[in-house]
Order: C-alpha cells, then sequence, then structure tokens
C-alpha cells in the first residue's frame, strides 16, 4: 500500500518554472516506478513523464521531453517533477501515480494515486 501526496503546484506566469513533489507513505516505495499525469479542465488525464523504480529510466510524453524533468530520491520516499518555461496550456491539475508494472504511459498500469496539485500558467 502506497499513500501518495503532491505538492508544489501554484499560479506561475508563462516563462516561470515550478516544482512538484510527490511524498510517499509506505515501506515500499523503492519498488514502484512513479509516474505524474495531468489534467486539464474538459480533458482526459494525460501522461506526463515516468521513472522507473531505481530511477535509471526515464519516460516522457512530446511536449514534455524539452521542459519537463522527473527525478527521485527513494531515501526520502519522493518523485519530483521540475517545469521550466511553463505555457499556459500546462495548466493543470498535476497527478502522482504508483505502479508496479506495465507500460508506463498508460493510466491502467497505475495502482495508487494521489489527490493532484492545481498548476496555473497565465499569460
Amino acid at each position: 500500500q502506497v499513500q501518495l501526496v503532491e505538492s508544489g503546484g501554484g499560479l506561475v506566469q508563462a516563462g516561470g518554472s515550478l516544482r512538484l513533489s510527490c511524498a510517499a507513505s509506505g515501506r515500499t516505495f523503492s519498488s514502484y516506478a512513479m509516474g505524474w499525469f495531468r489534467q486539464a479542465p474538459g480533458k482526459e488525464r494525460e501522461f506526463v513523464a515516468a521513472i522507473s523504480w531505481r530511477g535509471t529510466s526515464t519516460y516522457y510524453a512530446d511536449y514534455a521531453k524539452v521542459r519537463f524533468t522527473i527525478s527521485r530520491d527513494n531515501a526520502k520516499n519522493t518523485v519530483y517533477l521540475q517545469m521550466n518555461s511553463l505555457k499556459p496550456e500546462d495548466t493543470a491539475v498535476y497527478y502522482c501515480a504508483a505502479s508496479q508494472g506495465g507500460s508506463y504511459y498508460y493510466k491502467r498500469s497505475y495502482g495508487y494515486w494521489g489527490q493532484g496539485t492545481q498548476v496555473t500558467v497565465s499569460s
């Protein structure tokens, strides 16, 4: 069982940066791959980035490859999403999620989800 709590969202101007954090409770955090998804109003929840359980492999949506960086610190049970050069279209609720297998690009591979943190980018 893993409980996930996101933080770090907020209001930022276009071109700015934010770092999201996701703190996990539970003894087995390091055995999960971790992902970030986002959901804008009226849209489906979409994949942003994922990182393997050891942190040696990362995966990104095309729009996130250059501007976003996912990382994790297993000693702190935390995964991060550094977002740079933010755009108004990045406005969404951002969710972290934990996976024990499957394709990291799909929601169905994640069994645990946080409550989300709002990111709003003003133009």
